[in-house]
C-alpha cells in the first residue's frame, strides 16, 4: 500500500488481554527487532515482559491492516524527542512519516492503534486507581478531576480519566483538534482510549 493509500484509509485500534494475545502460535518474540528483544532480555518479572511483548505484537497486526504488509515484515522504531535517543519514546515507521502508531500495556492488558496522521493509545485495567486526587489534580484539569471524583463510581471515573489524557498526550498536540474515542470492556476488564487526528475504528484483535 502506497503513502496515498494510506491516507485514505481509516486506522485500527485493538484491545485484548495478554494472555489472548501470546496464545496465537504464529505470534512470536521472533517478530522483534534485535534491539526490541534486547529491550524485553532486560525486564526482570515476567508478567510486565508478557505484557510489553503483547503490546508490541498487537501494534504490529493493527500496521499490518492498515498497510497490507505481513506482520513480520513491520519494522518499528522508538525515538525519544526529550534525551535525543532511539529505542525508547514514541514509536514510529521509519520511512512512513503518513502513518502514526501507539502501544499501551497494563496488567494482563495489551493495546494498540495505527492510522493516518498521530495516534495515541492507553489502556488500564478498569479497577486501577490512578492516584491520589492532589496528585491527580497537578496533572490534569481540575475541574475534570473534581466531577469525576464525585460522579456515581468515582474510581472508574478517574480511571477514564485517565485514560483520556494519556491517548491525547501520546497523539500529541495538532491544530483542527484530534478525535478520542473510548472504550470500556467489561469482559477483559480494561478502560481503553485511544486519539487520532484521522478516523480510528476500534477492531477485535483477533480479526486481525
Amino acid at each position: 500500500m502506497t503513502g496515498a493509500d494510506a491516507a485514505g484509509a481509516a486506522g485500527v485500534a485493538a484491545v485484548a488481554t495478554t494472555d489472548e494475545v501470546l496464545a496465537r502460535p504464529e505470534l512470536t518474540e521472533a517478530l522483534l527487532a534485535p534491539w526490541e528483544r534486547g529491550r524485553l532480555a532486560r525486564i526482570r518479572l515476567p508478567g510486565r515482559r508478557a505484557d510489553v511483548l503483547a503490546a508490541r505484537l498487537l501494534l504490529r497486526l493493527c500496521v499490518a491492516r492498515v498497510t497490507g504488509r505481513a506482520p513480520g515484515a513491520v519494522a518499528l522504531a522508538q525515538h525519544c524527542a526529550a534525551c535525543g535517543r532511539d529505542g525508547h519514546g514514541r514509536p514510529y515507521l521509519p520511512g512512513r512519516p503518513d502513518l502514526g502508531v501507539s502501544l499501551s500495556h497494563a496488567d494482563g492488558l495489551a493495546a494498540a492503534a495505527a492510522g493516518p496522521g498521530a495516534v495515541g493509545i492507553d489502556t488500564e485495567p478498569r479497577t486501577r486507581r490512578p492516584g491520589p486526587l492532589p496528585v491527580l489534580r497537578r496533572l490534569l484539569p481540575e475541574p475534570a478531576v473534581n466531577a469525576a471524583a464525585g460522579a456515581p463510581g468515582p474510581g472508574l471515573a478517574l480511571v477514564r480519566l485517565w485514560v483520556r489524557h494519556e491517548a491525547l498526550f501520546k497523539a500529541g498536540r495538532h491544530e483542527g483538534g484530534t478525535r478520542l474515542l473510548e472504550r470500556t470492556d467489561p469482559r477483559r476488564g480494561a478502560v481503553t482510549a485511544v486519539a487520532s487526528t484521522a478516523p480510528v475504528t476500534w477492531v477485535r484483535a483477533d480479526s486481525l
